[in-house]
This record gives structure tokens, C-alpha cells and sequence, in this order.
């Protein structure tokens, strides 16, 4: 009886993480289309600003504790130096206001929750509770590592989907007679997500004072993506060279859509030797016991029959 709970526990877990990866990614897109209605139509309904308030409020103790715990987390650093710390929120655009300090004491206050809970199960018996007590800890510690990286790394691929539309935009624009400030001043404001974030940073740097060229490196600093950087490159040496920026605004757009295309048939490609892998060590393996099971149970129901 145990071995059976024990491989019912075995298969059910596999399929338990995949179903909350596909829920994860339901709310996500749930909340992206929502934040869109209620940005065009302006109207957010009771029920979206009660499941707000309770997720916003839940952050703020997280977060309460997050700064609390900011020294102990800022000594227990095991693979979360300042440095890569600081590096993965400017890649994600720092959400929720996090810095290094507030993401080592949060990363602190999710291990010790994890204890917590694999204690609970500890003490009522599920089944492999004792490895839960090392298990779960170590979830709360790399789940912010985790969660901030793959934000990072959505930010990026967004910023590299809306680039040639937004360079379209701003060449247009530039073509009319329009002065770059003023184009991105007025261009980002039709353009949601991480450009229209970065360049709205842009611009304060540059309102505030801050040297263009130097803006122009904080770009680069805080992004990664190969598009982008080869764009601000490409208006550094423009600026240093003289060369107009409407032209280098076009020819960018038309190269990074070619780029994208060979990105895609480039995934397109790498896609059908996975498929070809899966379908020989997966399914045609279980066809053949299929074929092979029902061959066997026949031969021994003649078997049965003829003695």
C-alpha cells in the first residue's frame, strides 16, 4: 500500500507542477489584458482592485519584512552577490520598488516560510515530509532568484518585440521635422511595457541634466538585449559622426525585423530535432509495448482457451 502511495505521489507531482505553471500563466496573461482594458477604457471593476488590495497588501508585509531581514540577507548571499543582484533588477526594471538590500531580506523571509511550512508537514505525516525540511527552505531561497531573472529575461524579449515599431514611429516622426526629444517625448506615450519605461527614463536624465552620451550608457546598462544595444550604438556614433538620426532610426527598424525573422526560423529549426527526439525515445517506444501488451495478453488468452 505504501509503494502504491508512494508512485501515485511520484506521478502526481510532475503533473501538480505543470498545472501550476499553466495557472501562473493564465493569471499573467488574465492580469496583462486587464491592465490593458483598464488603460483604454479606464474602468477597473470592484472585484480586480479587492484581488489588487489583498495582493498588494501581502507585498507590503513581505516586503516589511524583506527590510528587516536586509543584513542577515545581505551576509547569506550564496549565489545572489550585490553585484548580480543589482545587475538582474536593472535587467527586470526593478518591480516593486525593490532594491539589493530589500531583495536579500525578502529572499531571507521566503526561506524561513519554507521552513515553516515543511515543518507543518513534518508534523502531520504527509509522505517524504523529512526531505521537506531541506526542500522547501531551499524553494524559498532561489524562488526570488528564480521569479527575478525570468522577469528580467520577459522584460528583454518585450523590449525586443516593440523596438522596430517603435523605431517606425520615431523615424516618421524625425522625417517630419520633429527634434528627437520631442519625438520620443511624444512617441512613448502611445508605446506601453519596458520602452516606454526605458525612454521615459531617458528623457528625465536628459531633462535633469545628465551629458546625452552618458544617458546613452545607462541604457546600455541596463539592458541586455542585442537589439537594443546595437541601436544605442549606432545613435552614439551617429551623434559623434554627424550622421542624421531619422536614417539610423529606419535603418535599424528594417534590420531588427530582419533579425527577428531569422530568430524565428532559427527556433523553427531547432524545434524538429526535439520533436524527432521525442517521438523516438517517447512515443514510438510506448506504442510498441502497447502492440507488444495486447499481443502477449492474447497469445495467453488462447492459451487459456486451447488447454
Amino acid at each position: 500500500m505504501d509503494d502504491l502511495i508512494l508512485t501515485c505521489l511520484f506521478v502526481s507531482l510532475p503533473l501538480f507542477v505543470i498545472s501550476l505553471r499553466m495557472w501562473y500563466q493564465y493569471l499573467t496573461q488574465r492580469r496583462l489584458l486587464v491592465e490593458r482594458v483598464s488603460e483604454i477604457t479606464g474602468y477597473q471593476n470592484a472585484r480586480t482592485q479587492k484581488q489588487e488590495n489583498v495582493a498588494k497588501r501581502l507585498m507590503k508585509r513581505i516586503l516589511k519584512y524583506g527590510d528587516d531581514y536586509a543584513a542577515l540577507g545581505q551576509r547569506v548571499n550564496f549565489f545572489s552577490e550585490a553585484h548580480e543582484v543589482e545587475d538582474w533588477l536593472l535587467k527586470a526594471g526593478s518591480p516593486l520598488d525593490l532594491t539589493v538590500a530589500r531583495f536579500q531580506g525578502v529572499k531571507i523571509v521566503l526561506t524561513l516560510l519554507g521552513f515553516f511550512a515543511g515543518s507543518v508537514f513534518f508534523v502531520l505525516g504527509f509522505p517524504l515530509s523529512q526531505f521537506g525540511l531541506v526542500f522547501w527552505p531551499l524553494i524559498g531561497y532561489f524562488l526570488p532568484i528564480f521569479l527575478i531573472k525570468k522577469k528580467g529575461k520577459e522584460r528583454q524579449q518585450q523590449l525586443r518585440y516593440d523596438l522596430p515599431e517603435f523605431l517606425d514611429t520615431v523615424s516618421v516622426t524625425l522625417q517630419a521635422g520633429v527634434g528627437l526629444d520631442h519625438a520620443l517625448r511624444e512617441v512613448v506615450r502611445h508605446f506601453t511595457g519596458p520602452i516606454r519605461e526605458e525612454f521615459s527614463r531617458f528623457m528625465q536624465e536628459i531633462e535633469l541634466g545628465v551629458q546625452r552620451e552618458q544617458a546613452y550608457e545607462q541604457l546600455l546598462k541596463r539592458n541586455d538585449n542585442p537589439e537594443f544595444q546595437l541601436l544605442i550604438k549606432a545613435l552614439i556614433q551617429g551623434m559623434k559622426l554627424g550622421v542624421p538620426i531619422a536614417v539610423t532610426f529606419k535603418l535599424q527598424a528594417e534590420n531588427m525585423r530582419k533579425m527577428r525573422k531569422e530568430l524565428v526560423k532559427e527556433k523553427a529549426a531547432k524545434a524538429s530535432p526535439k520533436i524527432t527526439l521525442i517521438t523516438t525515445f517517447v512515443v514510438a517506444p510506448t506504442a510498441v509495448i502497447m502492440i507488444g501488451g495486447l499481443m502477449v495478453l492474447n497469445i495467453l488468452g488462447y492459451a487459456k482457451v486451447f488447454s
